[in-house]
């Protein structure tokens, strides 16, 4: 993104090449690599799928829906429609000749008219090419009459009377009418073979025209001489002449009237001539009102007066106009000429597209790319790139940036500010602020709101939300109190088993909780009133029986926390004080020990046990050193056959699990009258007395002096 700043407002530039000839497509290629390291290449934003054209574009429009952008260009001529929405190309379209302009005929694309350079009129739907008829002459503009749906064609050229013509088409009945003649001068008698009629150098032409379609639905048609005609399409005939003001020299060369425009209401008519000058009249009054410069003297191909979608935004709204030659684009205030923002792109601009109630301004132009600007004080950004409002707020964000997206609050963005959806919006009767003000700051699914604007329209739109909030405290202080009533307070007054007190406790005072609640549901507390005189065992639970008073009196039904059978009903709840298990050696210390000479299993019992408290004492890590100083022996296979339990560990399971067999635990002391241990030991029916059967080295495989292959243990026991 582009931020260009000639006056107080930014301009955002979207999408666009700052030269009017891109790079080749193989030169291109050839240096994205070297591109990567470019910030502004990085930092670009494609705001449309293939937003361009193989050499220019030549018109653009956008649905009266916004959710569909239609423009033409050369080379080779084609149609190009993009879906906003998905930010794609939905459909592109090669077409025979060159298009001139073309009119949206409905809300979206399904219908369109274009106006072709052979002097053809083109009607295209989804499909392609619906149908094609010729014109008599060659066209100038295009128009499209709602009311009695007729297609209008200002022709170029005069007829055998002398007079310029309109021609109309009905679209309904599907046939030509009876033509508009206009004055726009008769022969020039310069010509040579009657090519006035077609159309000669200085033939006379009707250049453009407008239609007041919100207002008294008059038409206006501009000429090559200067003249505005108006016409009333129910009449049939012409309603008013509006000559051209006097020339200043006259040496002045004659000015045609090039671009028309009706504002809103349709008592102000915009006019926009070939040497650069903008007029602006009451259509009550000759006079203009106000005169206009464009300042580099191209004539005038875009007029349009910034209105939004409905009336009560336009009421919100300051008055614009939006003026454009092929050289820039200007937006003033047509009160008294004041400029307010200019954009000037690099190339040569052949239309302008305006996206209602936003800042969004789409052209096309005699470059590649086709340029898109956004002006975020001139409205929010379209739904289809909502996006951009984040992205211009992060960059006005700094308040020492001079061209931040609001002088006065660029620090501030979202202080005091609270978020509202649009139906909340339109609760609050402040829909028809969106866009028309800094207070209302778009976000996502919403809009950040004033924090003292949220106030004053909560409080206009419903006047008795204080006494509302006032009552609802009371309210709840009081159901607060009521509760507490209900419920109590009770503390744990006991000598011994302080702890089952304050949990019996706790339990107690959750339930007389939801008892509360459901009490206050039901609309008060009269029940408590009306009900039954408990028994104090059943209103005070365990600790009210009188069964259970010396459990928590008498020191002899203390509970002992430390004791085995308290650890078996309490897992969890141990004392702090046990005693922690011995870590035992690992699997690589344990190898360590056992591969000192003489601590082998197969040693006496007592070299075992001479050895073992002396590795016992051992730091049990083995040095380099060490372990050279033990020369210890290649690998081998040992079976372990001591029984004893102080022997060392054996290495492999086989040998454990033997051992584990022989070994008889030692029988538990004696505890509390009355206790029963109950062990549970998994035991063969028979034990196997016979020694153990000796296999032939040569034919068992389990013999063999090497490692098994197979990882199960239990195989080779």
């Amino acid at each position: 993104m582009k931020l260009t700043n000639q006056s107080e407002v930014p301009v955002y530039t979207i999408s666009g090449s700052n030269t009017a000839r891109p790079l080749p497509e193989w030169l291109a290629r050839r240096r994205k690599r070297s591109l990567k390291d470019d910030p502004e290449y990085a930092n670009r934003v494609e705001l449309l799928q293939d937003f361009e054209f193989e050499e220019a574009s030549q018109c653009i429009r956008a649905s009266e829906d916004g959710e569909w952008v239609m423009s033409t260009g050369t080379y080779k001529p084609q149609i190009h429609t993009h879906y906003l929405p998905q930010l794609s190309l939905s459909w592109a379209r090669h077409t025979v000749a060159l298009n001139t302009t073309f009119r949206l005929l409905s809300s979206d694309y399904s219908k369109s008219l274009h106006l072709q350079s052979d002097r053809s009129l083109e009607f295209h739907t989804p499909s392609g090419c619906h149908y094609t008829t010729r014109l008599p002459r060659y066209g100038r503009d295009l128009l499209y009459d709602r009311q009695s749906t007729e297609a209008l064609v200002p022709a170029v050229g005069v007829n055998a009377d002398g007079m310029g013509e309109v021609f109309r088409l009905n679209l309904e009945l599907g046939r030509y009418m009876r033509s508009f003649e206009v004055d726009v001068g008769g022969d020039d008698f310069t010509s040579s073979g009657g090519g006035a009629l077609q159309g000669g150098i200085n033939t006379g032409a009707v250049n453009t025209g407008a239609i007041a379609e919100d207002s008294h639905g008059l038409l206006a048609f501009g000429t090559t001489v200067g003249t505005v005609e108006l016409w009333d399409s129910r009449a049939k005939g012409r309603a008013g002449v509006l000559l051209p003001p006097t020339q200043v020299g006259p040496e002045d060369a004659r000015s045609e009237i090039t671009a028309l425009e009706f504002q809103r209401s349709g008592l102000t008519l915009g006019t926009g001539s070939s040497n650069g000058l903008i007029h602006l009249y009451d259509l009550r009054s000759p006079i203009p009102l106000l005169k206009k410069d464009q300042g580099y003297g191209f004539p005038i191909h875009t007029l349009t007066f910034l209105q939004s979608s409905s009336a009560t935004r336009d009421a919100t709204m300051e008055p614009k106009i939006l003026s454009a030659d092929k050289r820039i684009i200007k937006i003033w205030d047509p009160r008294d000429g004041t400029p307010w923002t200019s954009v000037e792109p690099a190339v040569d601009i052949n239309s302008v597209a305006w996206c209602k109630d936003s800042g969004m301004i789409l052209t096309a132009n005699e470059g590649r790319q086709q340029h898109s600007f956004f002006i975020p004080q001139l409205g929010p950004a379209p739904k289809w790139c909502s996006f951009l409002d984040n992205l211009v707020e992060e960059m006005a964000e700094d308040p020492n940036d001079p061209n931040a997206f609001t002088s006065t609050q660029a620090g501030a963005v979202y202080d005091n500010f609270k978020f509202l959806t649009v139906p909340q919006l339109r609760t609050l009767n402040l829909e028809h602020l969106i866009g028309r003000t800094n207070l209302l700051r778009p976000y996502m699914h919403g809009y950040f709101v004033a924090q003292r604007l949220y106030e004053e329209a909560r409080l206009i739109t419903n006047p008795y939300i204080w006494e509302e909030e006032r009552a609802k405290r009371v309210k709840e202080k009081i159901d607060k109190e009521r509760e507490s009533r209900i419920r109590g307070k009770k503390k744990a007054a006991v000598k011994v088993n302080k702890k089952l007190a304050e949990k019996l406790l706790n339990a107690e005072e959750k339930n007389e909780r939801r008892r509360a609640k459901r009490v206050l549901e039901r609309g008060g507390d009269e029940e408590m009133v009306e009900a039954p005189t408990a028994t104090p065992s059943e209103a005070s639970g365990v600790l009210g029986d009188t069964r259970f008073t010396k459990l928590f009196e008498d020191e002899d039904f203390a509970v002992d926390e430390n004791s085995f059978e308290f650890r078996l009903i309490n897992p969890s709840t141990g004392p702090e004080t046990a005693e922690r298990k011995e870590r035992g050696l690992t699997a690589v210390e344990q190898e360590a020990v056992d591969d000192v000479p003489n601590s082998s299993s197969d040693g006496s019992d007592s070299e075992s046990e001479q050895e073992k408290p002396v590795k016992a004492k051992s730091s049990g890590k083995i040095s380099s050193a060490d372990y050279k100083r033990t020369k210890r022996p290649p690998p081998r296979m040992q079976v372990s056959s001591s029984t004893n339990a102080s022997s060392a560990r054996d290495r492999s399971f086989g040998s454990r699990a033997q051992n584990m067999k022989s070994k008889q635990k030692p029988s538990r002391r004696g505890g509390v009258v009355g206790e029963q241990e109950m062990v549970f030991a998994p035991q063969s029916k028979k034990r196997n007395t016979e020694p153990a059967v000796q296999y032939d080295k040569n034919t068992s495989f389990r013999a063999k002096e090497r490692r098994s292959a197979s990882g199960n243990t239990f195989r080779k026991m």
